[in-house]
């Protein structure tokens, strides 16, 4: 698994503020190689907010919050409306998910598209995926170029959120491409990801990520 080198120290941000290992917290880096522990965690503060949902699910309350923000303000700025295609996840959920997908697909390629249980952001209620209303290109790559997506793509980091999976660091993430999946980290991350210029939680903090499964 490919480890990447942490840019350089942004004078007055301490990397170290949060920790990217407990998965309560806002910063957690889950991916490939860094499974969730425990595997089963479930957050303590699920909530459903009020907007439009495709299927019903929670998130966390901090999340929930800054997510209502940030559909008024497409909705105030752009005069784009948005949903809720898919939310937390629990373990046992993601089983059922992940295991749909190699039924479908085929083990290789769900790999690529859908987290292995407790491997998954959507279990810790800090990532969100995103739908345009009225629906396109919904959980689809076109996502990117749709009024909504480009949106999102540009202004989400003012709400603490960051477009996890971008099309170009698809070797550092070890997804493919997924405009719609936006995971929240909080203002002040955001912010310093967006200021430098790096795209992904595991550049930033220079911690393992790629393609293959850890152990």
């Amino acid at each position: 698994m490919p480890t990447v080198t942490p840019p350089p120290l942004v004078v007055g941000f301490d990397k170290t503020a949060q920790s990217i290992d407990d998965p309560a917290s806002t910063w957690v880096v889950a991916n490939k190689a860094r499974a969730l522990k425990p595997q089963e965690y479930v957050p303590a503060d699920l909530v459903y907010p009020e907007v439009r949902y495709v299927n019903r699910q929670p998130m966390r309350q901090e999340v929930a919050t800054a997510l209502v923000a940030m559909f008024a303000a497409g909705k105030a700025e752009a005069g784009l409306d948005f949903s809720v295609q898919s939310a937390y996840r629990s373990y046992d959920s993601q089983v059922r998910v992940y295991n749909d997908d190699v039924a479908r697909n085929g083990q290789a390629f769900a790999d690529t598209d859908t987290a292995r249980p407790g491997h998954s952001e959507h279990q810790t209620g800090l990532a969100v995926d995103i739908s345009a209303v009225p629906a396109k290109c919904s959980l689809a790559a076109c996502f990117a170029q749709t009024p909504q997506g480009e949106w999102l793509a540009a202004n989400a980091w003012r709400f603490g959120f960051l477009l996890r999976y971008p099309a170009d660091k698809v070797p550092v993430t070890g997804f493919t491409f997924e405009p719609w999946h936006f995971r929240y980290i909080g203002v002040p991350l955001a912010t310093q990801l967006h200021t430098t210029g790096v795209t992904t939680l595991e550049e930033f903090f220079g911690v393992p990520g790629g393609t293959t499964y850890g152990p």
